[in-house]
């Protein structure tokens, strides 16, 4: 059987910890591509001599030369600048524009059946950047955003109420930012909606650090941004995709019409295999919920309209 070939596109600690997480799982070979010389060739060094301890027998490079990418059947983008205190995702946006643009111009030449899974920020304007600019059809480019939201939201949750994290499922759709939506409903422990075991005001403050949990981990690195939880969300959906598990996860979706969102990349649980999204999974949401989540999908347009794409 033929191995999957992953390339990862920027090989800071995002990539890195990515490409680590891809060979830890046994899920492919992995190529780590960056601007910078050096660097990507370093880190896949180091992880490839970590193989014979771990027990994982993977082909890893480094390259500064789209070619090595060649024929990939996934490409998880994690390249742009990271955030630094005080700075907006949207102050991000048309640096990391041209950057995600660059990027999926050279990787749609190169792996034009590949699967595009884009985690550079801001995260739903750029998913719509890779969609655009790749020419790919909607099933195969991907934003990772829900499933960290989510692992957020349960992390707290399961703080607050002492549980297992393993008990919990949470949903949180819409934008990456701000603007999220979680939703309290659907997130559950064992089955019992978290709304029936915390009080409104404790669940709001839950709601609001899960919102602000990037900026948290910014304000506390002082120089970084997340990366352990950003990594292992966005290795879930390869190895949903890898392994066409048909799973349910919250991911940036292209929208036609779900939700009463046409033509834009928002958060929405998805069934994620071998095709990449599968399905677009539509949940009954109150008034409320739905006038959130159209707020949401709003904040995208203006950003999406900046970049015009």
């Amino acid at each position: 059987m033929k191995r999957k070939k992953v390339t990862v596109v920027g090989s800071g600690n995002v990539g890195a910890t990515a490409a680590q997480r891809i060979v830890d799982q046994d899920l492919a070979d992995v190529v780590l591509i960056d601007i910078i010389e050096g660097v990507p060739q370093g880190k896949a060094l180091d992880l490839l001599q970590s193989g014979p301890v771990e027990g994982y027998d993977f082909s890893l490079i480094g390259t500064n030369d789209y070619k090595d990418t060649a024929d990939s059947d996934a490409v998880i983008i994690t390249a742009g600048l990271p955030r630094k205190p005080g700075m907006s995702r949207d102050d991000l946006l048309l640096k990391n524009y041209e950057i995600v643009k660059s990027v999926t111009e050279q990787i749609a030449k190169h792996s034009p059946n590949a699967i595009l899974i884009v985690v550079s920020n801001p995260l739903d304007a750029m998913v719509q950047t890779a969609f655009k600019v790749s020419g790919f059809p909607k099933n195969r480019v991907i934003g990772m955003a829900g499933v960290l939201d989510s692992a957020r939201f349960r992390t707290f949750i399961a703080m607050e109420l002492k549980v297992s994290v393993e008990n919990i499922h949470a949903f949180v759709l819409g934008g990456h930012g701000d603007t999220m939506v979680p939703l309290p409903r659907y997130s559950t422990v064992c089955g019992i909606p978290i709304t029936e075991l915390l009080p409104k005001e404790k669940i709001d403050a839950l709601v609001k650090r899960t919102a602000s949990g990037g900026a948290e981990i910014v304000g506390l690195l002082k120089t970084g941004s997340a990366y352990y939880a950003p990594s292992a969300a966005s290795v879930e959906m390869l190895e949903a995709i890898f392994k066409d598990k048909k799973k349910i996860l919250p991911c940036a979706a292209y929208l036609e019409g779900e939700y009463g969102i046409h033509g834009l990349y928002v958060g929405v649980p998805v069934k994620l295999g071998k095709n990449g999204v599968e399905e677009i999974i539509q949940i009954k949401l109150t008034t409320e919920e739905d006038a959130a989540l159209k707020k949401s999908a709003a904040a995208v347009k203006e950003l999406v309209e900046i970049i015009k794409v």
